[in-house]
């Protein structure tokens, strides 16, 4: 049996929301709702991850850049 792409999108999305928040994902991963279907695994509840200005104004504080042309606002800008 192996993950689905879905299953590796929400693996990424939990490991994205957990480093933002600086929180453990352990929580996150034991409360997902994991089906098998075809011989992959779907997660069924997965992980949403929210962007906010407080959010972005933590990450650049972090990185020091607070300038309208920083790499995390063209990011987010994508």
């Amino acid at each position: 049996m192996k993950l689905s792409n879905q299953a590796v999108g929400a693996l990424m999305m939990a490991l994205q929301r957990s480093l933002l928040e600086q929180t453990d994902i352990v929580p996150i991963l034991r409360g997902w709702d994991v089906v098998e279907k075809s011989g992959e695994l779907f997660v069924e509840n997965p992980t949403v991850v929210k962007w906010d200005d407080e959010i972005l104004d933590n990450l650049r504080e972090k990185v020091g850049d607070d300038s309208d042309d920083s790499p995390i606002k063209n990011e987010m800008d994508l």
